[in-house]
């Protein structure tokens, strides 16, 4: 009967408790571990053990997935969930914990050597009297852990020392895991110490960075909660640790020198990843001597090593990036016992608390980005750009003061070809990756000018998931630093330096193709300024066209337009711009539609693929084809053509509809170079003569003057006539350049 009643009134006591917890992190994790352990029973939880040490967790979706905690195997144990226990011959843990003053409740945890010095320093009595009390009792084998000389002299003292560190760890009211709020402070029954709280959404609660390893042990008087190491006391603030410890004295300088100390003297919840002396001293001395001597970047270089939240080492059990006061995020991780700090192990000690954070010490200086020289910024897949920056002393010539966008091509970029080239031609092609202004990431549109230290005018081209400068588009690493920007880039930037048709009359392989442009009147679209994609089909593709096959091709101009200007399409568009194995459609001039994708950096257009893509000219761009391309829905209602096209084109079948014809496409959709011509005779019959040539030359006006008798009279028709320079109307463009800003000038018409 006394068991039965002990069961109904430990069931009906813990209930409330247990639901009210519901909603922290903690008890959400607990679930989590019921969850998965419900094949072995009512009320066992799944706990994750870290191979080789007895440090047991209730682990997150993440850890348990993974297998491993800190990146260490860890095996599955089964336990009863806190409050519950084993019965002989039953499945799972069906019975509830005894309940029991805060005294017995210690031995139920396994809090024996917490216990026995409750007992000799006489905290007995006061544990099984009456209050409510909250107890982070330290496991038998954090106390085993506890230096040797503070253990020692706890126990040579036990009525003052040993009964006042127990006290330390006690707070005069039941407080369960729900109640832990992440950053209370708590009083303890010992001079009013300060229990500092965080509570994680891993499910990790510390207490002063000792971590709750069994939680929400009830007892008639208050609570149990047994941690993982002994308190100590809670020292002062970060500042004051840093002023007085000796190992730290180039970091109060630098912190002393931008004025960052005195914010470490305030209340918060800081962490200090605080570099030692010997770590200042292997950074090399001038490295270190122009970031001390730039308050903006000695600011950076403190703040990026403090967070504005607090991390102990205990509840880090994964990698995770956290904010820094500088504004840029580290990488807190662990391995094993060891912290780390974006992947590198260099914590030598770590868990101090002050009253207002923790501090964990660094063998490393770790700088940010903001400290940096634009040239400092390349990491591991950029070294062959930056050696050579140095080695042909461009790298010398940007200035700590200056502004500078630098445009990086990755390692791979540079061919063995590239890297013998003449030092001098070398340079050249550097300076074409140098801008001599910021502008970062978020201030590139499309269409905009960069103009390099070179005097080269590089364009922008905004893609939906690429950034791209001329031939070569951005891979991630965007970064700024103290004087510029760096982006990375996947080629060596070739700017343009020939328009469509000379780069088509330049090259061998295209003189077919430019025949037919030629007999279609299209050399001017080629040659005039624009913005044009030209899919440029090699003579290959025309093996098979007989002088005669031509000639047809060439006096049907409406069909000849119509096939050619299906290869033309308005806007430039890289190839590796493309988003890789997605579509895409691009309609035509000739109105058909090309489908694009790129599948393992090859250029496909209507499943063909691009032999040479990405061939920059100053009014667009070409992508080398080795077959003609033809719209599938085009039909054909000549045999004549039907015969020829046949023998071009094998990779589609070609629609024949008898009598049908192409459409005429005139030539308005692009607009040409206005030409003038100078007239020099005098006489009445100007104003006819004028009329004329414009309707000769004009390929499209959108305003003419009539009835005017005083056209001849306008000064600017004056100037026209006698062959003078027109007066410009200056119209600003949208140009990120360094120096003197210049202005393209064109004469506006109504």
């Amino acid at each position: 009967m006394k068991i039965f009643f002990l069961f109904t009134f430990s069931t009906f006591f813990w209930s409330p408790f247990e639901q009210a917890a519901a909603s922290v992190h903690y008890d959400k994790i607990l679930t989590h571990s019921r969850i998965r352990a419900r094949d072995q029973g009512q009320n066992v939880c799944a706990l994750q053990q870290v191979m080789g040490t007895k440090k047991k967790y209730f682990s997150t979706c993440r850890n348990w997935y993974q297998g491993a905690i800190c990146g260490k195997k860890a095996t599955v144990l089964y336990e009863c969930c806190p409050g519950y226990m084993k019965m002989d011959g039953m499945r799972g843990c069906p019975a509830v914990a005894p309940i029991d003053h805060v005294y017995g409740t210690l031995g139920i945890v396994g809090a024996t050597s917490t216990q026995q010095y409750s007992d000799i320093s006489k905290l007995r009595e006061e544990l099984e009297g009456r209050g409510s009390f909250t107890f982070f009792a330290p496991s038998s084998e954090a106390w085993e852990q506890l230096d040797s000389e503070i253990h020692r002299n706890l126990i040579d003292n036990v009525n003052i020392e040993l009964y006042n560190a127990l006290h330390h760890h006690m707070v005069n009211k039941r407080m369960l895991t729900k109640d832990l709020k992440n950053g209370m402070t708590l009083v303890s029954m010992y001079n009013d110490q300060k229990l500092l709280i965080n509570h994680y959404p891993n499910g990790v609660v510390t207490v002063n960075c000792a971590r709750v390893i069994y939680g929400n042990q009830i007892a008639t008087n208050g609570v149990v909660h047994v941690i993982d190491r002994v308190l100590t006391a809670v020292g002062n603030t970060i500042q004051d640790f840093i002023e007085v410890e000796d190992d730290l004295s180039s970091l109060r300088a630098a912190a002393i020198t931008s004025d960052v100390l005195d914010i470490l003297g305030k209340p918060g919840h800081y962490t200090l990843f605080a570099p030692t002396n010997e770590a200042f001293e292997r950074l090399p001395r001038g490295l270190l001597e122009r970031i001390m001597g730039d308050k903006v970047a000695s600011e950076a270089l403190v703040k990026f090593h403090i967070l504005n939240t607090l991390q102990c080492s205990e509840a880090i059990t994964g990698g995770a990036a956290y904010e820094t006061l500088e504004g840029n995020t580290v990488e807190v991780g662990c391995d094993g016992e060891s912290l780390t700090v974006n992947g590198v192990k260099m914590v030598k000690r770590k868990d101090i608390v002050t009253s207002n954070g923790v501090i964990h010490l660094i063998d490393e200086v770790l700088i940010p980005d903001s400290a940096k020289q634009v040239i400092e910024l390349g990491g591991a897949q950029q070294t062959t750009f930056t050696d050579l920056m140095i080695q042909l002393g461009l790298a010398s010539s940007l200035r700590p003061e200056g502004q500078y966008t630098l445009l990086v091509p990755l390692n791979g970029a540079f061919s063995d070809d590239t890297l013998r080239m003449d030092q001098r031609r070398l340079k050249t092609i550097l300076q074409n990756h140098i801008i001599n202004v910021k502008v970062g990431l978020n201030e590139l549109y499309n269409g905009q000018e960069l103009e390099t230290i070179g005097g080269k005018l590089l364009r922008v081209f905004l893609y939906r998931t690429a950034v791209c400068i001329e031939n070569s588009c951005m891979v991630r690493g965007s970064k700024e630093g103290r004087n510029g920007f760096i982006h990375i880039l996947r080629q060596i930037i070739n700017p343009a330096e020939k328009t469509l048709h000379e780069m088509l009359r330049n090259d061998k392989r295209f003189s077919v193709f430019l025949s037919l442009v030629k007999a279609a009147d299209l050399d001017d679209v080629l040659s005039q300024p624009g913005k044009w994609t030209l899919f440029v089909p090699t003579n290959d593709a025309f093996k098979s066209l007989t002088d005669d096959d031509k000639d047809i091709l060439i006096r049907d101009k409406n069909a000849l337009r119509n096939i050619l200007l299906y290869h033309l399409t308005q806007g430039v568009f890289i190839g590796s711009g493309f988003e890789p194995g997605v579509t895409n459609i691009l309609k035509t001039i000739q109105g058909g539609k090309l489908y694009l994708k790129t599948v393992n950096d090859t250029l496909l257009v209507n499943e063909l693929k691009s032999r040479e893509s990405d061939l920059m000219a100053t009014n667009g761009v070409i992508h080398v084809i080795d077959k003609l391309l033809y719209p599938a829905d085009l039909p054909v209602g000549n045999d004549q053509l039907l015969t020829i096209l046949k023998k071009l084109i094998k990779y589609i079948q070609i629609k024949f509809v008898r009598g049908s014809a192409f459409k005429e496409i005139p030539l308005t959709f692009y607009s040409p170079e206005i030409k003038y011509t100078r007239i020099t005779a005098g006489g009445s019959d100007n104003e006819e003569k004028l009329k004329k040539l414009l309707e000769d030359e004009v390929t499209k006006v959108t305003k003419f003057i009539e009835g005017d008798g005083h056209l001849l009279e306008d000064e600017e028709i004056k100037r026209l006539l006698q062959g003078e320079a027109p007066v410009r109307k200056e119209q600003p463009t949208r140009r990120t350049q360094g120096g003197t800003a210049r202005r393209r000038t064109r004469l506006a018409y109504p």
